[in-house]
């Protein structure tokens, strides 16, 4: 079963900003971080976090910080305070809606 594409659009950034809250990481590890956090249901492509995390940084959300590791450069990505509100907000609306959907799977319609 596919997950409707509109309604998962947030679940990534959700999860990129949860990790984040947490430590620095870099791209490769937050998409391994995500598979591994949600026992490989959520497994978003490099493709879709990458352009995630440079349009999270470009709006205020993530500051990034190009290090060298083991012979190539990294790129490692905190939150900024805005970022931080995003994740609350974001917590605040998934919670909402899975509360929302819970109930409704309890019962019925």
């Amino acid at each position: 079963m596919g997950a409707n594409p509109s309604f998962m659009a947030g679940v990534p950034e959700l999860l990129v900003l949860r990790l984040l809250q947490d430590r620095e990481m870099y791209g490769y590890e937050i998409v391994a971080a995500i598979a591994a956090a949600t026992g490989q249901v959520v497994a978003p492509k490099e493709g879709v976090i990458y352009p995630l995390l440079h349009d999270l940084q470009k709006d205020g959300l993530l500051r990034a910080e190009t290090r060298p590791a083991g012979g190539r450069t990294r790129v490692y990505y905190t939150l900024t305070s805005r970022g931080v509100r995003r994740l609350f907000d974001l917590t605040d609306h998934w919670t909402q809606l899975h509360n929302a959907v819970a109930r409704t799977l309890r019962q019925g319609i």
